[in-house]
């Protein structure tokens, strides 16, 4: 229900939109059209076959050891941020970016084309929050207090927090992801506007 929700957000959001093909649910592993998926790659877009990518242990694990939330719409904030990914396939944003990472001059520069389209996919992710209640007959609507559990996933599953959880000092120049900070003010950023406009996160490289 949620995923037909995201997609029919963004049919009135994106001009002759098309849906994923599919949203794959797996566990320890599956087939892609990117290759072999695992566990450890978490969530994931593939935009060779179109698909969506849920590790079903990713949710245990994002709540029992990420110390995210685990209300349904932390769960559904997942789901939009790689929904998000398609719709960077359809507008071109995904292969702008790997073009721009081809011709870097370092790790650091590609990197920080990775984390801008990340943080484009958590505003993406705003964006469908705040236009959730008026599609599907509106079946799916924010409850007070889901945009805090959200928020909340998105701090646990940032660059930094992830690396400072991991033993390991932060080095932001190996973000790929975005810190916590800018991971919930990108999703806060979507939600506030619910207008895709304002998620031009490559603007801030």
């Amino acid at each position: 229900m949620v995923g037909r929700n995201i997609n029919d957000v963004w049919a009135t959001k994106l001009e002759g939109y098309q849906p994923p093909a599919n949203i794959v649910l797996y566990e320890q592993g599956t087939n892609t059209g990117c290759g072999y998926g695992q566990a450890a790659f978490g969530p994931f877009y593939c935009p060779a076959d179109r698909q969506v990518y849920l590790d079903l242990s990713f949710w245990q694990e994002m709540e029992t050891q990420l110390g995210a939330s685990g209300a349904d719409f932390a769960r559904a904030y997942v789901l939009a941020h790689e929904i998000g990914h398609h719709v960077q396939t359809l507008t071109g944003a995904s292969e702008q970016v790997q073009r721009a990472q081809q011709s870097a001059r370092s790790e650091g520069e590609a990197n920080r084309y990775s984390v801008a389209l990340e943080l484009q996919a958590d505003c993406y992710a705003g964006v469908w929050a705040a236009n959730a209640a008026a599609v599907s007959g509106g079946e799916v609507a924010l409850e007070p207090g889901d945009l805090e559990e959200g928020l909340r996933t998105a701090s646990a599953i940032g660059d930094d927090t992830l690396q400072r959880n991991a033993g390991r000092g932060v080095n932001p120049e190996s973000f790929t992801h975005g810190s916590s900070e800018q991971r919930m003010q990108w999703l806060q950023r979507g939600y506030q506007s619910g207008d895709p406009a304002v998620c031009d996160t490559f603007a801030e490289l």
